[in-house]
C-alpha cells in the first residue's frame, strides 16, 4: 500500500472488489475528483471478509472516512451482494456498521465501469479493431477477469445511462465444430456452460484442460510441476503460453 497523511481531512474510500484481488483507494473529499491519497491492493481470497481487509486498509491511515462506495464482482440486489466466485455476502448497513461510516454503497463493478466510460480520453483508449461508431449508439463493457462481467449504455437524449447486465452468465453458443466439442466438455463437467465458462480466468483453464484431454497438445513435465503445486493455475498457463524462450508444444 502506498499513500500519505495530512492531518484529519476527511476521505472517501473506493473499492473494486474481485474474486482473485481487491483494489482499495482514499479520495480527499475536498479536491474530489482527484489523485488517490492512498491506495492498496489485496489477495481477496486471503481474507475472511470485506471488513476485515478493509480495516487492515485503513489502520494509520490519518483521515475521517465517513463514506464509501464499492464495485463488486456480482450482482447487487437490494444493497446486498454475494461475491460471484468468492464465499463474501456483503450488505450496505452491515458495511457501514461494521467499519464506522455513516454510509456505504454497492454496485456491480462492471457496472461501475459503464459510469466512467464516458469519462475516458483518446489517450486512455487502445484500438482492437476499426469501426464505424454513430452518434448516440449503444456502447457495450465486457470485462473479462476471474469471470465474465458485461454492462451496457444507452443514450437518453443528453447524457449516456449506464445499466447493470448478468450476460456472461447466457449460454455458450458454439460457432464451429471445436467450440460444439468445447461445449460438449463442459457440459459434461458443469451442466450448464455459460461465456464466462470459456472468456474469463476460469474459462482458460477450461480451455486448457479440454485441449490436454483431447491431443491437441503435449504438456512438458516443468509445466505439469507448476500446475501441480499452484491453487491459482490461469497465471501459470498464460505465462507458459507467452514464453516465447520455453514454448508448450
Amino acid at each position: 500500500m502506498k499513500g500519505k497523511s495530512i492531518g484529519k481531512s476527511s476521505a472517501i474510500l473506493a473499492g473494486d472488489i474481485g474474486g482473485t484481488k481487491t483494489n482499495l483507494a482514499l479520495f480527499d473529499a475536498e479536491s474530489w475528483p482527484g489523485p488517490a491519497i492512498a491506495e492498496g491492493t489485496f489477495p481477496s481470497c486471503d481474507y475472511p471478509d470485506l471488513e476485515t481487509l478493509v480495516k487492515e486498509f485503513l489502520r494509520g491511515i490519518e483521515y475521517h472516512v465517513h463514506y464509501a462506495g464499492f464495485g463488486v464482482a456480482g450482482p447487487v440486489v437490494n444493497g446486498t451482494a454475494k461475491i460471484t466466485n468468492l464465499p463474501w455476502t456483503m450488505d450496505e448497513v452491515g458495511l457501514a456498521q461494521a467499519l464506522d461510516l455513516k454510509s456505504v454503497r454497492l454496485i456491480n463493478d462492471v457496472l461501475a465501469l459503464a459510469h466512467a466510460l464516458t469519462l475516458l480520453s483518446e489517450k486512455d483508449l487502445h484500438l482492437l479493431k476499426n469501426g464505424s461508431a454513430f452518434k448516440g449508439g449503444s456502447l457495450a463493457v465486457i470485462a473479462p477477469g476471474t469471470g465474465l462481467g458485461e454492462a451496457f449504455l444507452t443514450w437518453e437524449g443528453i447524457k449516456y445511462q449506464a445499466h447493470p447486465s448478468e450476460g456472461g452468465h447466457s449460454d455458450f453458443a458454439p460457432a464451429d465444430s471445436n467450440q460444439s466439442a468445447l461445449l460438449d466438455y463442459l457440459r459434461n463437467k458443469y451442466g450448464h456452460v455459460s461465456y464466462e465458462r470459456v472468456c474469463s480466468g476460469s474459462g482458460l483453464v477450461n480451455i486448457y484442460d479440454f485441449l490436454k484431454e483431447n491431443g491437441y497438445g503435449h504438456e512438458p513435465d516443468w509445466l505439469t510441476e507448476k500446475l501441480a503445486l499452484s491453487k491459482d493455475r490461469t497465471p501459470i498457463i498464460v505465462k507458459a503460453a507467452m514464453d516465447e524462450k520455453m514454448p508448450c508444444p
